[in-house]
């Protein structure tokens, strides 16, 4: 008890910069100032209580949430649906997916009186906490008010692991208090055993199980008839300091194929356009609505919720946040619909993934931004190569289909229902 006093103090005295960082983020992103109150415990107005509440931190955890919530319903059909974020981006793509049938809330920071205000306020049959969320006092105040709590497509790197155990006597029980986990590989429930995780079982990733929407093949398909004959390669969810590597060697190409630059977070998509244009590229945005021109080196996604269509418009995908040590993002997505994958050198947020694509021919691996451009004019050269690539990663993304169903029995199990 005492870490954790220790910890919701750290909470209190930290609030003025909590305050601050959402006020800077405001600068180029407004909607960090949107629904304030929920963020600190208040304002709740609970259309209903006792129902299914998921927590997905942000846009990735949220969309791996889909199959999930899918499977929750079928299985309790008549339960209200409570879906919680920490960012707006995260919460405009559930409100984009779930808006019509479910609750959608921030999830306050984790201050003790504010995370009971919640429980207290919604009441859910039991929770649902989406990959790595850990937070001592909603853990705790879900097990006073008896709620069951059940982290599922639960991950955790070595770099976490060594993390968290910095803070054991913080972190260890309330992993205690979990009602159960469900982990994404066997390596992840070693891990999560290490720093006191209890009643785990490997159920895979949510991910594999992600169907895309019917709609979205329509947007990209229109998105091709704009861009023409063109080879199109997506470098997807680009973050800083990786649009300028792949700038720098992309303008050096004589004959480029279009590279259609997606970043990741939206308060940026300015930024990457004068940066492009900075680097003697012609520049267009897929908000103007236009053809894209023969002359077009780069067309900038800046739109939300349509990456499913800039990978059908795709002949090859770069995932980002690999280039630089960030962990990477999905190439689960690109390969589930046959598109030939690229990564950088750093996968750790998908390891188990990656590796599997790798190992199976549905990705290659790059060093830099030079070895990108490399390999893209390798494999546009070479069609029965990309055509393997294209097959394998829809053999791989089928085969390790499931991981939804076998967490909501786990859940069910544990609730004897």
């Amino acid at each position: 008890m005492i870490w954790r006093a220790l910890y919701s103090l750290l909470w209190w005295l930290l609030t003025p910069l909590v305050r601050y960082y959402l006020k800077k983020r405001a600068r180029k992103s407004p909607a960090y100032l949107d629904h304030w109150d929920e963020r600190f415990g208040k304002a709740f107005y609970p259309q209903q209580q006792g129902g299914i509440w998921v927590h997905a931190v942000s846009v990735g955890e949220t969309r791996a949430a889909m199959p999930l919530i899918r499977a929750l319903r079928q299985r309790w059909p008549d339960a209200p649906l409570l879906i919680t974020q920490m960012t707006p981006t995260g919460r405009a793509c559930a409100e984009a997916l779930y808006g019509r049938e479910a609750e959608i809330r921030y999830l306050p920071y984790d201050y003790p009186q504010a995370v009971r205000a919640f429980m207290a306020a919604y009441r859910p049959r039991f929770g649902v906490l989406m990959e790595t969320e850990l937070w001592p006092n909603l853990i705790a105040a879900a097990h006073d008010s008896q709620t069951p709590l059940f982290l599922v497509n639960a991950r955790l790197s070595e770099k976490s692991r060594r993390g968290y155990r910095r803070v054991a006597a913080l972190i260890r029980p309330a992993m205690a208090q979990l009602t159960a986990i469900a982990a994404q590989t066997p390596a992840d429930a070693e891990r999560l055993a290490d720093i006191g995780g209890r009643d785990i079982e490997v159920c895979g990733n949510t991910k594999y199980d992600f169907d895309p929407p019917a709609e979205q093949a329509v947007l990209g398909a229109g998105f091709k008839a704009r861009i023409g004959p063109r080879p199109v390669l997506v470098c997807a969810s680009t973050r800083e300091g990786e649009e300028n590597l792949i700038l720098q060697a992309w303008r050096e190409m004589t004959e480029r194929p279009l590279l259609v630059l997606v970043p990741r977070h939206p308060e940026r998509f300015s930024a990457v356009a004068a940066l492009a244009r900075s680097c003697g590229l012609v520049v267009q945005c897929r908000s103007d609505e236009l053809a894209v021109a023969p002359e077009t080196d780069v067309w900038l996604g800046d739109s939300m919720g349509e990456m499913f269509a800039y990978y059908h418009a795709a002949d090859l995908v770069f995932i980002g946040g690999s280039l630089m040590p960030l962990g990477g993002q999905n190439l689960i997505e690109p390969a589930s619909i046959g598109r030939p994958v690229l990564i950088g050198p750093s996968s750790y947020n998908f390891a188990d993934a990656c590796s599997k694509a790798l190992a199976g021919g549905a990705a290659l691996q790059v060093d830099s931004g030079t070895d990108l451009v490399v390999k893209v004019n390798e494999l546009l050269a070479d069609p029965e190569r990309m055509s393997a690539m294209s097959a394998a990663g829809l053999r791989f993304s089928q085969e390790h289909r499931g991981a939804s169903q076998r967490i909501v029995q786990l859940i069910a199990g544990r609730l004897g229902n």
